[in-house]
């Protein structure tokens, strides 16, 4: 991938954060046909078996500060969003009414909740959480023009519940799979081009403690595809460091990096110390932005994120 140009040596603080982070399933292969090249897949289980130990203790990623030291910051990936389109009307479901479509409908406005978050999420904002939910729309006719042009909603789940409230990552794919058990039992090639899902990773503490590095309290928005068309790209072996996958456990592997990205209380430069940093924050913030509304997704953590930022 081009953000991955450094060596491992060389890397900045951004290139190691997302390389740790992305994860790597386990890849198979589909039987070959005639005239047809071989196609690897994932299945959906075993890309969140990568999240199980991050979700439990934290992602740690190596941190150089402006000062010479280096910390350890740790953050806790949360399920975003997800979208799972497939060529099938509901393949998983018993018929089409059955389409699960789940939404925190929390509205999250009372005047104690906002003081929360005050403290813990956004501090340097003037727009609270439910300002941002009660800017959603939903558009009926773009729904239509999806399914025509790209299949069918299988599956959506979009986070609207405050960052305090949250589980794990792990802990709520557990909780949506009790409604919609194909997300255990998917492969990447059974969803068209515009699955995708979204992971928020809020900042938990850093080793050792130092005070006033506000880009210690940065938290980041990544997008991955699920779908086999644009995974093309499988790695033999242990090629790249990662925290998101057992290194031993397998030798084929399908990375997922993110094609998308946001960022919020990004205050100083410890993300984007060179000037290609800060290109590759511009090109993954806007391919983010270009993917949401080619799909016609209101966001509620892109634009919290987006709109704190300004």
């Amino acid at each position: 991938m081009w953000w991955w140009c450094s060596s491992a040596k060389g890397r900045s603080n951004l290139e190691r954060f997302l390389l740790g982070f992305t994860p790597k399933p386990p890849s198979f292969s589909l039987p070959l046909q005639q005239g047809k090249n071989e196609i690897e897949y994932f299945r959906l289980g075993d890309l969140w078996d990568c999240y199980d130990e991050l979700s439990a203790y934290g992602f740690g990623s190596h941190v150089d500060l402006n000062n010479g030291e280096t910390v350890m910051q740790y953050f806790v990936p949360y399920l975003s969003a997800i979208q799972i389109h497939t060529n099938k009307p509901a393949v998983m479901s018993r018929n089409q009414n059955e389409v699960v479509e789940s939404e925190s409908s929390e509205c999250w406005s009372d005047s104690e909740s906002e003081k929360l978050l005050s403290r813990s999420v956004s501090n340097d904002s003037n727009r609270t959480w439910d300002d941002f939910s009660e800017d959603s729309v939903y558009d009926p006719d773009g729904m239509l023009w999806l399914r025509d042009r790209l299949g069918y909603i299988d599956f959506k789940y979009i986070e609207r519940d405050a960052p305090y409230k949250r589980v794990p990552l792990t802990v709520k794919i557990n909780e949506l799979a009790e409604k919609y058990p194909a997300l255990m039992t998917l492969r990447s090639v059974d969803m068209s081009p515009t699955s995708w899902m979204a992971v928020a990773w809020y900042p938990i503490y850093h080793i050792p403690t130092c005070k006033n590095e506000k880009d210690l309290k940065t938290g980041f928005l990544t997008y991955h595809t699920l779908s086999s068309s644009f995974q093309d790209n499988v790695v033999i072996g242990n090629q790249e460091e990662t925290k998101c996958c057992e290194e031993s456990v397998m030798n084929k592997r399908i990375p997922l990096p993110p094609f998308g990205l946001a960022t919020y209380k990004m205050q100083g430069d410890i993300w984007g110390k060179t000037g290609f940093d800060q290109d590759r924050l511009v090109y993954l913030q806007s391919a983010a932005d270009s993917w949401l509304k080619q799909l016609n997704v209101d966001h509620h953590d892109f634009n919290f994120f987006i709109n704190s930022s300004l």
